[in-house]
């Protein structure tokens, strides 16, 4: 467990995972969850780039599965009010 922790801390992942999650949560469909999400995962990816980084696919991804998940509960939610 502690090394799963550590491995959501290196390079910020877990803001990535939760940053995904929010844009999902407030996307409209699953095109827009999709849309939003790999653009915002893809500006994060290339201020990383432009500021001397390296590109992360790993980061990328978070991000992408992020804005899946978050749409995924606020689909849940209301299908259930």
């Amino acid at each position: 467990m502690i090394r799963i922790i550590d491995w959501f801390k290196a390079s910020n992942r877990w803001k990535h995972l939760l940053g995904g999650a929010l844009i999902g949560g407030m996307a409209d469909g699953w095109y827009c969850a999709l849309l939003a999400g790999g653009a915002a995962a893809g500006s994060l990816e290339l201020k990383d780039r432009l500021t001397g980084g390296r590109w992360d696919w790993v980061d990328f991804g978070l991000t992408m599965a992020g804005a899946c998940v978050g749409y995924a509960v606020r689909l849940a939610v209301c299908r259930s009010v």
